[in-house]
């Protein structure tokens, strides 16, 4: 039985300490408790079979999903409670064991399969077009594939921090070039804050890890394009380093940008915003 994969007295201790009357987190705790009952279940064990996972592997990480989203509340509210910083906040709500033990179970089905691993910001198509690109990004991973397509609960705070905890296990596989691409640059996201810092440590003990920086844009027809030095789109432009990366993108953003592009209107007004923060020229 799938309850007994992880552990039915250890299921039960934990759903009894969630104490958040909210309606999607008691949904949550009944999910874990019954693991074969949520509704995506079956679409799960068909995807994870159809990608070569073995059955027992399916099971426990089904149960191991479910139990860490059944547990994500408490954390996000002690999170909030003990810290002020974000990335204090995310670390802890990261700190899920569930989702920890989950990385265990299917860190090997997290390997990639082109030659080089993909990173990105700024929307999930901008995932699809790192595929397109031929690089690998975290949802286009065995493990990541199926997870990527289910929606496991409407409360996408419960499940952010498991694709934080995975992200950090698929960096740390890098083994050559890391390919970034950029529509919209936060120095809070996950991406920058979290992500590339890992690199960084990955590449301080393998000097073929390298980052390669891409700008990238939507143009008035919705199409992904790249930008390069002086100003132009172009199907690949890529740069060294971080800061060269994003001076690019935000002198496209600010002096080239059309405010008809409804497209890039949210990169446009989360650059504009950025640098009126920080006392710049828009």
């Amino acid at each position: 039985m799938l309850q007994r994969t992880v552990g039915n007295a250890a299921v039960t201790r934990r759903i009894q300490r969630q104490q958040d009357p909210g309606a999607v987190r008691e949904e949550a705790r009944r999910n874990a408790a019954d693991p074969t009952a949520h509704g995506e279940w079956g679409t799960f064990r068909a995807m994870m079979a159809q990608a070569g996972f073995p059955a027992d592997v399916t099971e426990t990480a089904w149960q191991l999903v479910l139990g860490g989203i059944a547990e994500q509340g408490q954390l996000n509210d002690e999170a909030m409670a003990k810290f002020t910083e974000r990335q204090e906040q995310r670390d802890y709500r990261a700190s899920n064991s569930w989702y920890q033990e989950l990385v265990r179970v299917v860190g090997d089905y997290l390997e990639i399969d082109t030659p080089t691993l993909a990173l990105w910001s700024g929307g999930r198509e901008v995932s699809d077009y790192a595929r397109a690109k031929g690089h690998t990004p975290l949802e286009s991973t065995p493990f990541g594939g199926v997870v990527d397509k289910l929606s496991l609960t409407p409360d996408w705070l419960l499940k952010t921090p498991m694709w934080n905890v995975l992200s950090k296990a698929f960096v740390s596989r890098a083994r050559g070039p890391v390919h970034i691409f950029l529509r919209a640059y936060d120095p809070e996201s996950v991406l920058i804050a979290q992500e590339v810092p890992q690199l960084r440590v990955v590449m301080a003990l393998n000097p073929a890890v390298r980052l390669i920086w891409h700008p990238v844009y939507s143009d008035a027809d919705g199409r992904l394009m790249e930008v390069t030095n002086d100003l132009g789109l172009t199907s690949d432009a890529s740069y060294p380093t971080r800061d060269k990366c994003v001076q690019v993108l935000y002198d496209y953003l600010r002096l080239v940008h059309d405010p008809a592009n409804a497209h890039s209107g949210r990169a446009h007004a989360e650059m504009s915003s950025r640098l009126a923060a920080n006392g710049n020229p828009q």
